[in-house]
């Protein structure tokens, strides 16, 4: 009787090809990892070291530090690095506690929630430039709904838009409403998280719900709060979007309100010193990575 013999398939018994083999899998990742990715990094991190860098033709003077020297120096610069500092240290914490308030009420099974949830939601689903639009129309001095209700409180009529020491918190306020759908829905799934056993055990020793929160509620979320700042300040510090519907493309009623991206952007696209704009970039990145760490190493002690 003739015995059936299983197939063999030279490939596999070699041990170099069965080693290879998950990196063919791999291999169009990490293709366009490195083109995508790796490749313009290192390019940053190169141009920002050549002296007058020209694009077009990949000529450059020398190799020095001169561009961030200027950089550094540019009142520009300095003044976007308030703005940006200014503005992370403000919406950062606001809309970190405002979601977890918001979330706390949405974590609640109550008639017509769903409804609540769409409306918070609805801003993670809007165009940044339609939904700026509406805010600049919000803001309008004469006829917007902001001094509408602010005159209800006898608070005079404010130039959100126009006056420079106002621009700022216009800003920011923006900034604030457009962050906090994905805040919420972090601080919602970390909410959805924590065993129902300890309120239950709260309640039953006559625990106030005040005390519960602050108690059980906030602890619990400790890890998803962490997460929760390094992302926004990590998104916030880039701030840039929200800056043209607001002011029509420029930084401010009297460009006093250039962030860091805009300064970037001004740069590299409008003034093509591309080393300039490098150079800005790497700084950025160096401030943000020793944040972040920081943030990190603050966060393990607060957990132990």
């Amino acid at each position: 009787m003739t015995s059936l013999k299983k197939p063999r398939y030279a490939y596999r018994d070699r041990p170099l090809s069965r080693a290879l083999e998950p990196f063919a899998y791999f291999a169009p990742f990490l293709a366009a990892i490195a083109v995508f990715t790796l490749y313009p990094v290192i390019n940053v991190v190169l141009m920002s070291f050549k002296e007058g860098y020209q694009m077009l033709t990949g000529r450059f003077d020398q190799v020095g530090v001169a561009n961030y020297a200027y950089v550094l120096n540019d009142r520009y610069f300095m003044n976007a690095l308030q703005n940006t500092a200014i503005y992370v240290a403000v919406v950062v914490p606001l809309s970190t506690v405002l979601s977890i308030l918001i979330a706390n009420l949405l974590n609640r099974r109550v008639k017509g929630m769903a409804l609540f949830q769409t409306a918070y939601f609805m801003p993670m689903v809007t165009s940044v430039t339609a939904a700026g639009l509406a805010w600049k129309f919000m803001f309008s001095r004469d006829f917007g709904v902001i001094n509408q209700i602010l005159s209800w409180f006898g608070v005079g009529k404010i130039n959100w838009l126009q006056a420079p020491e106002w621009s700022l918190w216009a800003l920011i306020i923006y900034g604030v409403w457009s962050i906090l759908p994905f805040t919420i829905i972090l601080m919602l799934s970390g909410l959805q998280n924590i065993d129902e056993t300890y309120y239950t055990a709260a309640r039953v020793d006559g625990a106030k719900s005040g005390r519960i929160f602050m108690r059980i509620t906030v602890p619990m979320l400790a890890p998803t709060i962490g997460l929760v700042l390094t992302i926004n300040t990590i998104s916030t510090s880039k701030v840039f979007n929200e800056i043209f519907p607001l002011f029509n493309g420029r930084p401010g009623p009297s460009y006093n309100l250039y962030t860091v991206v805009y300064y970037i952007y001004d740069q590299f696209y409008v003034k093509w010193k591309l080393g300039r704009a490098a150079a800005a970039a790497m700084i950025l990145f160096v401030i943000i990575f020793a944040i972040t760490m920081l943030q990190q190493i603050i966060q393990r002690k607060w957990s132990h």
